[in-house]
């Protein structure tokens, strides 16, 4: 099913610049993609702090408080991270009560190929 997305602003967003990772990046470059991994897991449920981007999303998404029939803006999350990176960023989009609900994780891998 196509979801059609003319005379809409979409935006498309790197889970890094939504929220703060770098803790997440810190046990990556020292440990590895499988203690990373295993980071991410233990930490599932601890939700993510703001990152840098954070507050312009959150109100690019108030614009569609006051068009609710429209919904004029949509936001995508792009992330070369992780699945179990992905539920956690997913959690943390739920916490903050952001509208955001496509999300696509590539585990580093080309979305092209």
């Amino acid at each position: 099913m196509s979801y059609p997305i003319h005379n809409k602003l979409v935006i498309g967003i790197a889970s890094s610049a939504l929220f703060d990772l770098s803790a997440s990046h810190q046990v990556y470059v020292d440990s590895g993609e499988e203690e990373y991994r295993k980071y991410q897991e233990a930490h599932i449920d601890t939700i993510l702090g703001k990152g840098v981007a954070f507050p312009f999303i959150r109100r690019f998404l108030n614009i569609n408080k006051h068009f609710p029939g429209q919904m004029p803006v949509e936001v995508v999350l792009l992330s070369r991270n992780s699945p179990e990176t992905g539920l956690r960023v997913m959690k943390s989009i739920a916490h903050y009560g952001l509208d955001i609900s496509r999300a696509a994780f590539v585990t580093g891998k080309s979305p092209y190929t």
